[in-house]
Order: structure tokens, then sequence, then C-alpha cells
């Protein structure tokens, strides 16, 4: 049985979909949680989660983040230490898109989608090292997708972004295991969240011919995986990308 009592979770974009999965999850598991987003905390979204997860008799607080900036970044964990002392999980989950095909994609969507999915996700775990550092563990957890490793017709910029997610989570794995800290990535499939919830018919139907299981993947599914990578019995798993996809890139 998985338990996270006493540890700290921070998870970015998690006022809905994977983010509010995983957090919920975590807290079900006795975390505490970071909850950060660019939403203001004032607004119906931030007050629901905070509510949601002190009804699993987790504390929480929220801070409001750009993680694409370094003063944002530098003041969410400032303000996780600040609150609980330490903190034992980061989830980089803050993800945008902005699809076109290459030769129309404006150079404003490219920066856009690189600055919060890689950039935001670099600045999280440098900012994070210290104190996970000092306590000399920590585990951090980088949601990347199955598009940085498949790419995507019309998402250059974000199947850029998740491989480069994933080229982060190797390389910064390396540096900091011998502290005791762990990076692995999760690379999910389509998961049914708000960025699915958009596609025609027509469209879901072709992507469900490609995927073995026959649906689409939940929230809650991702954050199992979340929670497993999070806790004690991963400390031996380090520098890995896994798959969530219900089959659809499998090889073999």
């Amino acid at each position: 049985m998985i338990s996270l009592e006493g540890k700290i979770a921070l998870i970015t974009g998690s006022s809905r979909g994977i983010g509010k999965a995983i957090a919920l999850r975590l807290a079900g598991l006795k975390a505490d949680i970071v909850v950060a987003d660019v939403l203001p905390p004032t607004s119906d979204t931030a007050v629901e989660i905070i509510k949601e997860i002190e009804a699993l008799s987790s504390k929480a607080v929220y801070v409001q983040a750009d993680v694409s900036n370094e003063s944002d970044v530098k003041n969410l964990i400032d303000k996780a230490v600040e609150t609980f002392n330490r903190v034992d999980i980061l989830v980089n989950n803050a993800g945008i898109t902005r699809d076109n095909l290459a030769m129309r994609l404006n150079e404003s969507d490219w920066d856009a989608v690189l600055n919060i999915n890689l950039k935001g996700t670099f600045l999280c775990s440098k900012a994070v090292m210290k104190p996970m550092m000092k306590q000399r563990s920590g585990s951090i957890i980088n949601i990347a997708s199955i598009i940085g490793l498949i790419g995507n017709a019309g998402q250059v910029n974000y199947s850029a972004s998740k491989a480069g997610v994933i080229a982060v989570t190797k390389s910064i794995a390396q540096e900091i295991g011998s502290r005791n800290i762990t990076v692995n990535a999760i690379a999910p499939g389509f998961i049914q969240t708000n960025m699915t919830d958009v596609l025609s018919e027509e469209i879901r139907s072709e992507l469900l011919k490609r995927i073995p299981l026959n649906r689409l993947g939940t929230p809650e599914e991702v954050a199992n995986l979340a929670a497993f990578l999070a806790s004690d019995q991963a400390r031996y798993i380090t520098g890995q990308v896994f798959v969530i996809d219900g089959g659809m890139t499998m090889t073999g």
C-alpha cells in the first residue's frame, strides 16, 4: 500500500485536468499539497481544488505562478518551503498547446509552448534542487507526452517541447542521482481532458482505431502512475520515461 504521509508535493498546472487529478491522488495518500497555477487564488477553480484537497484531510496552499518566469518560480519554491519546510515531490505538469502546421506556425506560438512546457520544467526543477539536495531526498516527475516520442502533424512546437522534457529528465537524473533524488517522466497518450474535449467525433473515432484498448485514458490513471513514482516503492527508478497510452505506441 502506497503512503505519502509526511510528504510535501508541489504540482504545477494543478487546478484542472491531469494536474488536478495528481494533486487529489497524492492528497488522498496523505501528502500535503502546494497547488501552483497561473489562475488567481480567488478564482472559482483555485478555491475548489483547495477545498477538495482539504476534504481529504491534507493541508494545501495555492500559489499563483507563471512557470516560464524565473522570479515567479523562485517565489513558488520559497513559498512552499516557508509553508511546509521542505519539498519532497515536484510534478512538472504545467503545459499548453498552440497547434498549427509548421509552415503556418508563427514565432509567438512557438515561443509560448516552449517557454511553458520546456523552460518551465527546467526552471522549476532547477529551483527545487537546493531544498531537495539539503534534504538528500526527493522525487521530480515530469509530464511529457507520446507526441515527444513520435511527433504529430500540426504540433511541431508541442512535440519539440515534450521531446525536450524527456531529454531534461534524463540529464538531470544523472546530475542529482547521487543526492538520492529521482527524476522520471510520464508520457501520456490521449487522455480525456480539456485538450481532447475539442476533438471532433471523426478525429476521435480515428484515434480509437489506433489505440488497442479502444478508449482514451483518464487523468486518474496518469495520477496513479505519478503516485507510484512519488512513493518510496520507486526509489530505485530514475531517468526513465513511462508511456501510458493504451498501447498506441507499442512496438515489437
